[in-house]
């Protein structure tokens, strides 16, 4: 049994200023054929899924190509995809011939000239690999399905919790399915359905907690192999964007199909009832003095998972005028501020702006006399077990209030953020971070509160009026009753 595996991922949000190069992938994570780490990252844990298997299995050649990812940004450079692609192309094609490619995506990847990333290159493996070989794949939930994706590859399974928590058990349920396809002991077959929505569905409460349960399920009873929620990427402007169900049944296609349906239309049932309550920036401030601490100010807009700079200051600018003390926020991009922190070194004062860069809808710059309590270089937090580059890091003190300045666009995932600069989340009454919901697993056991803050940054999370060029199907909120519509 020959086996390829390589990974090739980023989230593209095409509204975003924060372009993506090839620069953006060696900074984030790139491995080269055989360098990639024991850790699974999020996007290539089939890589980790295949090396363990081939580790107790001998009759297994396994083959590494290349794995990269690039922090969620806006579109991405031509010339880096086409470089990034046709390198694991070419060690594929040197690998030839092989009976098995596993491939960690995401599917939300846009290009300049490649609205569909993830299907051209499912195309090309296709194309090098012929009819008979078995490609599978793993995909993120925040992604559009396509035609062309389902046509190529054999086995498409996204993550199922939202924190994804689980790509590591769904990288290994893929190898599993896809090594019983190989022996033609199963016929993988993936109907779908287009659900005519767009929201977000965090899995951490209900509906959702129990609609994830009940896949689950699902998946142990024949013919059903997997199911997958595609939640959609709101801020991707395709022709495919929006909710789908994706089922895979062991050859039973009109099964599948209404199975597919059937989910779907029950997910369209739970529009616009998944997210939590949000607050304005007043009404969450509003609450600290009635919460025992600590408590966790989650700005779920401006967020760096979602393609957007992560140096939004509006939350940041309402503490400071209300003099709260205590706060610690994890993190700000600011690479320019990093490095006037190293210029000036561990315990200096100095007059400091910082965040506010990236564009005018996210707050204006902080101007402070700030202490530079820590520099970390190449600092790191946690996520499921992989861990997540924050780049250089500096910590700063002002008016009761400590920052941590990343020079490495991320979100906050992990309380291990600010215990990367010596802090210990614990002792503050308020812990400002910028996350959607990844954040969730990592901080519900430590805060006595979370509240969730709609700051109004500049992500597009209004699917109503986001000036969305290339979707042109109906899809809730943008209209009322999709279905109704021809």
């Amino acid at each position: 049994m020959r086996i390829f595996t390589a990974s090739l991922a980023t989230e593209t949000n095409t509204f975003s200023p924060m372009y993506t190069d090839l620069q953006s992938f060696y900074q984030c994570f790139y491995a080269a054929p055989g360098e990639h780490p024991a850790t699974p990252t999020l996007c290539s844990a089939p890589l980790i899924a295949c090396r363990n298997y081939a580790a107790s299995h001998p009759e297994v050649c396994l083959i590494e190509g290349t794995c990269t990812w690039a922090e969620p940004g806006g579109l991405l450079n031509r010339a880096a995809y086409e470089h990034l692609r046709d390198e694991i192309l070419t060690q594929l094609r040197a690998a030839l011939p092989v009976d098995l490619v596993m491939l960690g995506l995401h599917g939300a990847m846009v290009a300049q000239g490649y609205d569909d990333c993830e299907g051209d290159l499912l195309q090309r493996v296709r194309q090098l690999v012929g009819p008979n070989a078995i490609i599978g794949a793993t995909l993120d939930p925040h992604s559009h399905l396509t035609a062309l994706r389902q046509q190529q590859a054999d086995l498409l399974i996204a993550f199922k919790e939202f924190p994804h928590l689980d790509f590591m058990q769904r990288a290994e349920e893929l190898l599993q399915l896809s090594l019983r396809a190989a022996r033609r002991e199963i016929q993988p077959v993936m109907s779908s359905f287009d659900c005519r929505m767009i929201d977000v569905f965090p899995t951490s409460n209900e509906p959702m907690k129990s609609f994830i349960s009940k896949l689950k399920q699902l998946e142990q009873q024949a013919p059903v192999l997997s199911v997958s929620v595609i939640h959609g990427f709101m801020a991707g402007d395709v022709a495919d964007m929006g909710s789908k169900i994706l089922v895979i049944t062991d050859n039973a296609a009109a099964q599948g199909a209404q199975l597919a349906e059937q989910l779907g239309q029950e997910l369209f049932s739970f529009r616009g009832r998944t997210l939590p309550q949000f607050y304005s920036i007043a009404q969450a401030l509003d609450q600290l003095e009635l919460t025992q601490a600590p408590v966790v100010l989650a700005d779920v807009w401006d967020n760096p998972g979602g393609g957007v700079a992560g140096d939004g200051t509006l939350i940041l600018h309402e503490l400071i005028r209300r003099q709260q003390r205590g706060v610690a926020v994890g993190t700000l991009w600011d690479p320019m501020a990093v490095r006037l922190c190293q210029a000036a070194g561990e315990g200096a004062e100095i007059e400091l702006r910082f965040g506010g860069k990236s564009g005018a809808s996210a707050g204006a710059p902080v101007d402070k006399k700030v202490t530079v309590r820590r520099l970390q270089a190449n600092a790191e937090q946690n996520f499921a077990g992989s861990r997540v580059p924050m780049g250089d890091c500096a910590l700063i003190h002002f008016d009761g209030i400590d920052v941590i300045l990343n020079s490495n666009r991320c979100q906050s995932f992990d309380p291990s953020l600010f215990c990367a600069l010596g802090l210990k989340p614990a002792d503050y009454q308020v812990l400002l971070i910028k996350s959607t919901n990844h954040f969730y697993q990592g901080f519900v056991g430590l805060a006595e509160r979370i509240i969730y803050v709609d700051a109004g940054a500049p992500y597009p999370s209004n699917p109503r009026t986001n000036a969305y060029q290339k979707l042109q199907r109906p899809i809730w909120p943008r209209v009322e009753a999709p279905f109704d519509v021809s």
